[in-house]
């Protein structure tokens, strides 16, 4: 990759969800978890390099997760996950990659657009897939800790209900 083109940095600086970061770098502010675009130009299209960092099932919850449950928990977000294709304006040949870090599960994936405006919608659009995929694999019956409750209690105040909607 190279430098930024301008046209790269005002589809981004012009989209309400995307705070520049540094100068290649850009956060995706309207999820609660670390979703980031990284982007260069590559023989006239711009280049995404999309990053997720959403926390491992034990990290959200009051209590301990057996690690059966966790690692299940995990091989169904990796699958869920891998299958982004679907969620973009343009067609992408997607390789996702979802690794765990820690406490952390990464989602990572790359695609390059001619159009910047229509990448940066697919950025983001890749990465409220990952938050969407994250929030359908929410286990019931476990006290979540933020962020999880908060996403919960969001789902449960938009849906006007007497519990969590799961």
């Amino acid at each position: 990759m190279s430098e930024v083109p301008d046209r790269a940095r005002r589809a981004f600086r012009d989209h309400d969800s995307f705070d520049r970061i540094d100068d290649a770098t850009f956060e995706w502010t309207a999820t609660v978890f670390d979703g980031r675009v990284t982007v260069g130009e590559d023989g006239g299209e711009i280049t995404f390099d999309v990053t997720v960092r959403v926390p491992m099932l034990d990290a959200t919850v009051a209590d301990d997760v057996a690690p059966v449950v966790e690692d299940g928990w995990y091989e169904t977000f990796e699958l869920r996950a891998a299958d982004v294709g679907g969620v973009t304006k343009a067609e992408h040949d997607f390789a996702v990659d979802v690794t765990r870090a820690g406490e952390t599960a990464v989602v990572s994936t790359s695609f390059s657009d001619i159009n910047e405006r229509r990448g940066v919608e697919d950025a983001g659009a890749v990465i409220d897939y990952v938050e969407g995929t994250y929030v359908q694999g929410i286990i019931p019956g476990y006290e979540y800790t933020e962020p999880v409750s908060g996403l919960i209690n969001r789902a449960t105040d938009a849906a006007n209900g007497d519990g969590p909607p799961l």
